[in-house]
């Protein structure tokens, strides 16, 4: 479908995958490929750190989250965090948001959950949010109808906007924690009937 994301390689064991980073180099993106609460992804700016982040994954530190591992090409640009609810048909654009994700002050320290948050994200301007829909988030609806999946729900598009663009870098079925704290205090409507429209699939008329 064409959606714009970094390259990468997927791997189950530990040989492959450390083989794939010494061929690649760094920086590169190590990605525990289950749910690690905001902390299975390590942006290594060397190879020691991206061979250490994978030893982690292996030797268990995240559980059954880290039996797979996706290894991912190093992108430049400004983080955002995209959502939209979605009703099998129709994506209707629902906020931004960026997180403070580094541990420390200073934009430092590992990746967190987040440290805090704020809405809206001044880099997704109207003429992002646009081509995000038209370019990321459009192809994935129809994608998932193609495939028998039409996906109801809350979709939470992380991506990286860089000076070609926004790319796609995960998406969560669900509202980012802390993102959804700020997106509910600037929200105007009432929650719940939106909520309910996704679900009976009539966001089209909403």
């Amino acid at each position: 479908y064409a959606i714009p994301t970094a390259a990468y390689g997927r791997f189950g064991d530990l040989a492959s995958a450390r083989a794939y980073v010494e061929r690649m180099g760094a920086p590169i993106v190590i990605k525990a490929d289950g749910l690690a609460a905001g902390k299975g992804v390590t942006v290594a700016m060397n190879l020691a750190e991206a061979l250490a982040a994978l030893d982690a994954c292996f030797d268990g530190s995240f559980g059954q989250a880290g039996a797979e591992v996706v290894v991912e090409e190093f992108l430049t640009g400004e983080e955002a965090s995209f959502f939209c609810l979605c009703d099998g048909v129709t994506a209707l654009p629902f906020g931004t948001a960026q997180d403070h994700k580094r541990l420390s002050d200073g934009d430092v320290g590992p990746n967190t959950g987040g440290m805090g948050a704020y809405s809206p994200a001044p880099v997704m301007t109207p003429e992002m949010i646009d081509r995000t829909m038209r370019e990321i988030v459009e192809p994935t609806m129809r994608g998932m109808a193609e495939l028998g999946a039409p996906f109801s729900g809350v979709l939470f598009a992380g991506l990286m906007i860089s000076d070609n663009g926004p790319k796609l870098i995960e998406y969560n079925a669900r509202f980012g924690d802390p993102e959804c704290q700020v997106l509910m205090m600037r929200l105007k409507d009432d929650l719940l009937v939106l909520l309910n429209a996704a679900a009976d699939g009539q966001l089209a008329h909403t």
